[in-house]
């Protein structure tokens, strides 16, 4: 068998398929249109409507390498030969064409004769029942009956869920040689060791699942078939695992080089540069099709990845953010034929730069309250640390266990590994309980009936915003129906309209349908299922029934203001790129008829001489009064034009690129005004963060800016006739009076803390304690925390031999807040602060924590306050002495 490259292997697939007459399909996007699904986990997913039935294919055969991300099995990644986040799935596909015969006798004609793999090494399985399969691969291909296995539902039968489209499947296995077997004496096909490892699944898509278990046959049968790419490489290439392939060698070849070791010395090292590898993979492309580090979601998967990767990089001693090293590997690997890689490489390479530095600060403080845990165990004479801390933090500071084990052996400490397993296996029962997924959208409804019969709605509304049409159909909570009465509201579908329906971050338009029988007001536009049409509506007068011959008037007042929004959007989206970077790409946007919303990827809020320079850019263009051209062409030949493609948009065969010429280029499919003059003027309304590395502006452009301006002038006039000074001192004043206020503030609360301290000692209560330790509490009144805080600092300042611990409540009505503080030798001692302060705060009915030093809460309950000094000192007792 010849050596080939994973590239090499992927095009051969995609090659030899086309040959048969199938149409290749460029992967689609790690998210998919399935709400059930956080990303694309197989091949399968985009063609999903397909084997439900509810959108007729494209074509009737396609041929995808499909990039993929699973995170179900996230801890193994690495540890074994096999298991990945990111992977590519090849796949073929045919939906009511060529069936088991030909999946079955053109795959193994790829795999022997294309691929050259050896054909007495390999068997196959096929469902218990499946004659039709046995006979394709025992008459046709010729495999002998002694490697044809039969196994059960279990094993050879593929459901797409409780319901619907479902078949029997048929797995080619490959012997990888005894070297390989687990040793087992039983070890044969179907074990779970790499000897006879799965190499390619053939699902046979030939029944429809019924609620009562019964299968019916399909009017039409399908093929779908998966093959791991990384998987098939591995053989191909002769190696143990996918991570020796050069899909990874690369990148682990990198890892070893930064932390001075060698591949295959160490399961430690081989499993940290696998995981680094493999991680940064994902990160990269989850990126480059628009995902953002969150806190929920897509965004927080990506964040765990980014995390753990660079965790493992401190497990080899890289002690500094390092991950960005690895993309020009990624890059030149998978760069073709993953375009996105490299048109959106600078907002890659700022997401993991700014995410990493900012994890190394949250690992700094990890370090640090594993530092605060051990000194504390220590002094308590314990030499092992909780099981509940080192899951603290591996999940809030993400620390690797092994990463916490290794500092804790440095510090001559082990770790509770039970009591950290029951911590993580809770956790995992709790994300059990919460992942149920959604319902699929996918399932048929109306719309997609419609859409079935009447095709994409085509839209008239560049050219003209009133047309003559007929009522192709009437929904009415979510049934057609035939009429609609005077004062009736429901949803109209025309066989053509001008009316945009929401879509890009432009909002549905407005305005009139009548015919001679009934007029309707549209109240908004949206497109239900892939291109169909849908008009909101309330009946003014009259009905309107299906087939009614009709006037379509879109509201063009304010389409107009929608357009000059939209084209401001395009020279705010160019200016913030030469502004702040080439990193920058639209995130989201809201085009409407007041204003316009644009969110970008930038980590770090826009300075004032930033916001203005995009202002005075996009304002010098729309005074330049460029006209816009718009242009249809092929995605390629569009890139070639620099324009712009969106992170969550998904495009077609033809695009529609939209020029501001010498200025910007962008795919689109919006309304927009014929020159940029048209727009008048643009003003930036505010500048702010909606979540880690997006921002987000909100600006107003012809007559409502032309108001704005108005508006901030004359408020600029009344206050200089309030502060008796001319427009261009206003700001000067306020920051004078600004500075007077903050002076008598200033000497106010030194008045209050002077006339506390004086009877600080009438309010305080102290009690002593064996190993050396004092306690003080007290009361005072609405005083705040931040005097609390400093009442604390006095004493500890003030303070002899004993270590402190000091509770501090003020009282405000029924609220009260409490402050704890523990000095340095307390907490040597055991005393945790922020312990203190959750049982308090749970007493008076609130909240609160903190570090073992100083911790803060509070609660509603102002009569238990009595109750929590009683029971200060038993918890500090307990401390010291645990």
């Amino acid at each position: 068998m010849q050596w080939r490259s994973g590239k090499e292997i992927r095009s051969l697939f995609i090659d030899f398929w086309v040959s048969k007459g199938s149409r290749h399909f460029p992967s689609f996007s790690l998210i998919p249109d399935d709400p059930s699904l956080l990303f694309t986990i197989a091949g399968m997913v985009p063609f999903k409507p397909y084997y439900l039935g509810i959108r007729k294919p494209e074509a009737p055969r396609a041929v995808t390498s499909q990039k993929c991300v699973r995170t179900n099995d996230i801890d193994n990644v690495g540890r074994t030969a096999r298991h990945h986040t990111f992977f590519e799935m090849l796949g073929n596909f045919a939906w009511g064409d060529y069936f088991k015969k030909e999946s079955i006798t053109w795959g193994w004609e790829f795999l022997t004769e294309v691929i050259g793999l050896e054909p007495d090494r390999m068997s196959v399985t096929i469902y218990e029942d499946d004659d039709e399969a046995y006979d394709a691969w025992h008459k046709l291909v010729g495999i002998p009956d002694a490697r044809i296995f039969r196994f059960g539902k279990d094993d050879n039968f593929w459901f797409m869920g409780n319901q619907g489209p479902c078949g029997p499947c048929s797995e080619i296995m490959y012997d990888q040689g005894p070297e390989f077997s687990c040793g087992r004496p039983e070890c044969a096909v179907g074990c779970d060791c790499d000897r006879y490892l799965e190499i390619w699944n053939h699902v046979f898509t030939q029944f429809d699942l019924q609620k009562d278990g019964t299968l019916v046959p399909l009017p039409k049968k399908n093929i779908d078939t998966g093959m791991g790419l990384e998987r098939l490489t591995s053989i191909v290439q002769r190696v143990r695992t996918d991570f020796e392939t050069d899909l990874f060698m690369p990148m682990i070849e990198r890892a070893c080089a930064m932390g001075g070791i060698h591949y295959g010395y160490s399961p430690k090292t081989d499993l940290a540069v696998r995981v680094i590898a493999d991680h940064v993979r994902s990160v990269a492309f989850m990126i480059a099709d628009g995902i953002l580090p969150s806190n929920d979601g897509r965004g927080y998967v990506l964040r765990r990845l980014l995390r753990r990767a660079a965790r493992f990089g401190r497990l080899l001693g890289v002690d500094r953010p390092f991950l960005l090293e690895f993309l020009p590997d990624v890059i030149g690997l998978m760069g073709d034929p993953y375009r996105e890689l490299i048109d959106n490489r600078l907002t890659v390479e700022q997401i993991i730069d700014v995410e990493e530095k900012r994890f190394c600060r949250t690992l700094e403080q990890g370090t640090e309250l594993l530092d605060g845990e051990v000194a504390r165990l220590r002094g308590a004479g314990r030499t092992e640390l909780p099981g509940d801390v080192a899951f603290v933090l591996y999940d809030t500071y993400g620390f690797p266990l092994e990463l916490t084990m290794e500092i804790a052996d440095e510090n001559g400490f082990t770790v509770d590994r039970a009591g950290f397993d029951r911590e993580m296996a809770a956790q995992r029962e709790r994300a059990r309980a919460s992942s149920k997924q959604k319902r699929s959208a996918l399932a048929g409804d109306v719309y997609s009936e419609l859409n079935e019969r009447l095709g994409d709605t085509p839209f008239t509304g560049y050219e003209v915003s009133e047309s003559e049409n007929s009522v192709a159909a009437i929904v009415v909570d979510g049934e057609e129906t035939e009429s609609l009465e005077e004062g009736m509201e429901g949803e109209i579908i025309l066989d053509t309209t001008p009316f945009y329906g929401e879509k890009g971050g432009q909002v549905g338009d407005t305005g009139t349908i009548a015919s001679t029988g009934g007029k309707a007001e549209v109240t908004d536009t949206v497109i239900r299922c892939r291109g169909l049409v849908v008009h909101k509506v309330k009946v003014l007068s009259g009905s309107l029934a299906v087939g009614d011959a009709v006037r379509s008037c879109v509201n063009d007042e304010r389409r107009r203001a929608v357009r000059r929004n939209h084209t401001a959007t395009h020279l705010l989206h160019e200016a913030l790129g030469r502004v702040l970077g080439g990193h920058v790409r639209q995130s989201g946007s809201l085009v409407g008829e007041s204003s316009l919303r644009f969110d970008f990827t930038h980590f770090e809020a826009m300075s004032r001489e930033q916001l203005l320079a995009v202002e005075m850019e996009v304002n010098a263009r729309i005074l330049e009064n460029r006209e816009l051209t718009v242009e249809e062409s092929d995605m390629e030949h569009a890139r070639e034009m620099g324009a712009k493609a969106l992170f969550e948009e998904k495009y077609g065969d033809v695009v529609r690129v939209v020029r501001i010429p010498g200025f910007s280029a962008e795919l689109c499919g919006g309304l927009h005004v014929a020159s940029t003059g048209e727009i008048g003027c643009f003003k930036i309304l505010r500048e702010e963060g909606i979540g880690s590395g997006t921002r987000r502006i909100t600006a107003v452009t012809g007559l409502a800016a032309v108001r704005l301006f108005q508006k901030l002038w004359r408020y600029v006039n009344d206050l200089g006739a309030m502060l008796a000074v001319d427009e261009n001192a206003v700001l000067e004043k306020v920051e004078q009076l600004q500075a007077e206020v903050k002076a008598l503030r200033r000497k106010r609360d030194e008045e209050k803390m002077n006339a506390l301290s004086a009877r600080l000692q009438e309010s305080l209560h102290w009690f002593a304690l064996p190993e050396g330790v004092q306690g003080v509490y007290g009361s005072f009144g609405a005083v705040g925390a931040d005097a609390l805080r400093e009442i604390g600092d006095r004493l500890k300042n003030g303070k002899r031999e004993d270590a402190l611990v000091i509770l501090l409540a003020s009282v405000d009505g029924d609220n009260v807040q409490v402050v704890a503080m523990a000095d340095d030798e307390a907490v040597e001692k055991g005393v945790s602060a922020g312990k203190i302060v959750r049982e308090a705060s749970k007493m008076l009915g609130g909240g609160g924590g903190g570090r073992p030093n100083l911790a803060q809460g509070g609660g509603k309950d102002s009569a238990a306050l009595p109750k929590v000094f009683e029971s200060f000192q038993g918890w500090v007792e307990g401390q010291i002495r645990s």
